[in-house]
């Protein structure tokens, strides 16, 4: 991270990001060539080690590259706010994000494709669903472990935290 005094590294600030953002952008390669699809996640955060869960139909090109290819990358942001400055140079964004890579598996055991699911649901609506086998039957769950990650944020002109 280039610019140092943007970097989050407390884990309270960065459940609050995750709570905070909705969509994550997820990076896949098929043979050399990018692909991003923003999807909705589910986290789970236990001393800094990062899980996401993913979920879709049961096919599609997404879960076509992850088999082939299983190293992803991701970015979410929110909080976005434009901010203007005395000439185009200042003018900015301010935001909160958290990028990362790891490995996406698409999950087949049942109950952690139950939990998988619990998770997103929890983190998109803080609310707690269940899910039996016919229901998980349907979609494909992706898991990710994450092996790194960094968050940061830029605050508004003026506004030091």
């Amino acid at each position: 991270m280039r610019k140092r005094e943007r970097e989050i590294t407390d884990l309270k600030e960065i459940r609050s990001i995750l709570d905070s953002c909705k969509i994550l952008h997820l990076g896949l390669s098929d043979e050399g060539q990018p692909y991003v699809v923003p999807l909705n996640f589910g986290y789970v955060l236990d001393n800094g080690i990062l899980v996401l869960y993913l979920h879709g139909a049961t096919e599609g090109y997404k879960f076509d590259v992850i088999r082939k290819n299983p190293k992803v990358s991701f970015a979410m942001e929110c909080d976005a706010i434009p901010f203007e400055g005395k000439v185009a140079c200042q003018y900015g964004m301010s935001y909160r994000s958290i990028m990362g890579m790891g490995k996406a598996e698409i999950v087949t055991d049942t109950d952690e494709k139950q939990l998988g699911m619990s998770i997103l649901m929890k983190s998109q609506t803080g609310k707690d669903f269940t899910f039996n086998e016919k229901l998980v039957s349907i979609v494909n769950v992706v898991k990710i472990t994450v092996d790194s990650y960094s968050a940061k944020k830029r605050p508004l002109p003026g506004i030091s935290h």
